[in-house]
């Protein structure tokens, strides 16, 4: 890729970004009116409101992975350009949020992470670490004339990590939704399973590095 594609890539991530933080914001303000920076407890959006924010999330998604499928032809390459520009999105939006609301105002904050298969829960600097990753993995190879390239070694450690990494996420909202809204709104956050995640975020590493290193030209 050009140094001028990856420009306007990155550009395209850090617009997302901030169109999203807005949207939050604005959320913020009309659920926490009386403290936007608190999020927990949990106030419900309505069935409304909700099913809107899971369109959004869908088609998140998808603007992502079409900007990836357009900007390189090799998968390898598109895959390259999926996780940067995921990850430079994912930092923008906090970037965002944190010039536009003040928030989050620790390292160790929790967040609702996405709201797909169900909530995500987790401290904002988890999903800032994987985004990190992905950034700079991401612009490794954009910026190369090489191809990543995934074998059973790499291409497992990479998905297993990943896995890891979701269980994580999910295993609040797993344990609260037989309990019904209820549960949700009365939901403090706890102890988050970082004897799961750090493992699942060196494997993810460690497949990537594998993948970068068992390369071939463009």
């Amino acid at each position: 890729m050009r140094t001028r594609g990856f420009i306007w890539l990155t550009l395209y991530a850090i617009a997302m970004a901030y169109v999203e933080a807005a949207l939050v914001v604005h959320l913020r303000h009309l659920y926490y009116a009386d403290n936007p920076l608190a999020l927990f407890p949990l106030r419900l959006l309505s069935h409304t409101d909700l099913a809107i924010e899971l369109g959004r999330e869908l088609a998140t998604l998808l603007m992502l992975t079409s900007i990836a499928l357009l900007t390189e032809r090799d998968s390898g390459r598109r895959f390259a350009a999926f996780v940067y520009v995921f990850g430079t999105w994912d930092l923008g939006y906090y970037a965002w949020l944190k010039i536009l609301l003040d928030w989050p105002q620790s390292w160790y904050e929790w967040d609702v992470l996405f709201l797909l298969p169900w909530p995500w829960f987790g401290p904002w600097l988890t999903p800032a670490l994987i985004a990190l990753l992905f950034t700079v993995w991401g612009s490794a190879i954009l910026l190369s004339s090489r191809r990543p390239r995934f074998n059973r070694v790499s291409g497992g450690l990479f998905f297993g990590g990943s896995v890891a990494g979701l269980v994580a996420f999910l295993i609040p909202a797993g344990i609260l939704l037989p309990q019904g809204e209820a549960a949700f709104q009365d939901y403090q956050p706890g102890s988050f399973p970082w004897i799961l995640f750090v493992p699942a975020l060196i494997a993810m590493t460690i497949g990537l590095v594998y993948a970068w290193r068992n390369k071939s030209k463009a």
